[in-house]
């Protein structure tokens, strides 16, 4: 299977050259799009000679995501596994991604980091709970943990989604829509690596733009 890794990343100097040189070490084809950072995050990744995108300026974790899929669709690969460039996704996880989606009937594949919580910071335990429950009912299928960002996602689903956000909703966007075309979504435990990096994703504002987005949805 041609696969393509996507990597969002926004002012990640301090993770980004070892997690491409790790993922590198699987020959993994790797696109990195840089939202418009201000660090050094556009020259580590281009000095490590792998394909690097530029956003001019902050547009948003989900307008990355849709650039990187459409590179994926323009240049035939068959999936993508997106990751995020802060360093809480290890790349060791990666084989089991691609051996999970060896089934033909599954469609997308997602991490699952719920089974071990420990170190996972309670107000991300809590978002994570309460969106993974309101999305696996709008989605018609269980995904216990639909907050991850670590996911291989097939060809067939791509061309078919039309996405319509651009922060951190699309994540879950995807999730919905996937689900209500009737793509299965298989979910595989992963760890997830804290460490004291603050997360991006604001529980308040980001859940509120969801439900926003869930409001628009229903109106049409």
């Amino acid at each position: 299977m041609k696969v393509l890794v996507v990597m969002p990343a926004y002012n990640e100097a301090g993770h980004i050259y070892n997690l491409i040189k790790e993922v590198k070490n699987y020959h993994f084809e790797i696109l990195v799009i840089d939202d418009g950072s201000s660090d050094d995050t556009y020259n580590i990744a281009k000095g490590l000679e792998v394909n690097v995108m530029l956003n001019l300026r902050n547009q948003g974790k989900g307008a990355s995501l849709i650039k990187g899929f459409k590179y994926a669709l323009e240049n035939d690969f068959e999936a993508v596994i997106t990751m995020d460039a802060d360093g809480q996704h290890q790349p060791q996880d990666l084989p089991l991604f691609l051996k999970a989606a060896e089934d033909k009937d599954v469609h997308i594949v997602i991490g699952n980091r719920m089974t071990e919580v420990k170190r996972m910071p309670l107000i991300r335990v809590a978002t994570n709970k309460f969106m993974s429950w309101f999305i696996s009912f709008m989605g018609r299928q269980r995904i216990p943990d639909t907050q991850c960002g670590l996911r291989l996602i097939k060809r067939k689903v791509l061309e078919r989604i039309e996405l319509k956000t651009s922060k951190f909703e699309t994540e879950s966007e995807i999730l919905i829509k996937a689900s209500r075309m009737g793509f299965k979504i298989r979910s595989i435990p992963i760890k997830s690596i804290y460490g004291e990096e603050k997360s991006r994703i604001n529980p308040f504002s980001d859940t509120l733009r969801f439900f926003r987005l869930i409001y628009k949805w229903k109106k049409h």
